[in-house]
């Protein structure tokens, strides 16, 4: 991979995407600088520089890519009490790999270019195996020549790269993903619970199902899951209702009427309430089979 002018990068986040994300940033031949606001996490980051504190992220990294929870954490990691903001210098680019609020990305990128420093929104999707495998749809908002210069890094952590305009841009259409999302983990549980409710092999059917119109990355990545019941991590369900968050709200500024995605919200926070939050988001089907009577 040709890195260009990019030679270090400073990652914050190092969860179960950042991880991932950053071993594969690291992989290219760059040099990663990494810290994580939990001590503890992150042993995937192979390759990494592990640093103790926020502060030496920032010095001698052309890039800095931040993957964090929500707005309030990259806005607390810039600016915050030592904040990175403090460190960088000017021409600097900052992506944020996070799930953000389109409104707080463009109010994070004026803060930063009063700075001199610019800003790309990359909110990414492909789950932790997309992560691993470095095959994540990376969502693209920010001015082209600071797209330009972050390609190493994002080239790095995915295979479909989409430039969809100004900043902010990456997570409106991130929005719009999480939306299909919901209806589609919505779909696929409703489908497998009347399967079972029917007696059938479900694994049969959604075998038979897979080529045809009802397809779907959901219905051959998570139908199992929900057939058995059983959620291992890949999407956290807690970090798909805040990305909803974002989305209804987005929906609400914008006049549009979102009811699937309304339902999947109301469903996932009674999943949360009842300590499922920390499964992946497939245990929407829960809800499914409680409300059919299922185990």
């Amino acid at each position: 991979m040709n890195t260009g002018d990019v030679r270090q990068v400073g990652f914050v986040g190092l969860g179960e995407m950042g991880a991932p994300m950053a071993a594969n940033i690291a992989a290219t031949g760059l040099v990663v600088r990494a810290w994580n606001r939990t001590p503890g996490r992150g042993e995937g980051a192979s390759g990494v520089d592990r640093v103790a504190d926020r502060s030496a992220v920032a010095p001698g990294s052309d890039v800095v890519a931040l993957c964090v929870t929500d707005g309030p954490d990259v806005v607390e990691v810039l600016f915050g009490d030592e904040g990175l903001a403090d460190h960088l210098g000017a021409g600097t680019v900052v992506v944020d790999f996070s799930t953000i609020s389109p409104v707080t990305a463009r109010e994070v990128a004026e803060r930063l270019r009063a700075r001199g420093v610019g800003f790309v929104d990359a909110p990414v999707t492909g789950g932790t195996e997309g992560a691993r495998r470095g095959t994540l749809s990376v969502l693209v908002g920010g001015e082209t020549a600071d797209v330009t210069r972050v390609a190493p890094v994002l080239d790095a952590v995915g295979s479909t790269i989409t430039h969809l305009g100004p900043v902010g841009s990456g997570q409106w259409a991130k929005a719009v993903n999480q939306v299909i999302l919901a209806g589609t983990y919505l779909a696929v549980a409703e489908g497998v619970t009347l399967a079972l409710a029917a007696g059938l092999d479900a694994n049969a059917v959604v075998g038979a199902l897979a080529g045809g119109a009802a397809g779907s990355w959901v219905l051959a990545n998570r139908a199992t899951r929900m057939i058995e019941n059983d959620y291992p991590l890949g999407f956290r369900l807690s970090l798909h209702r805040k990305d909803l968050r974002i989305a209804l709200d987005l929906a609400s500024q914008s006049g549009s009427t979102l009811p699937v995605a309304a339902l999947a919200a109301a469903l996932e926070d009674g999943l949360i309430g009842r300590g499922f939050g920390d499964e992946d988001n497939a245990a929407l089907a829960r809800a499914i089979r409680a409300l059919s009577g299922l185990a």
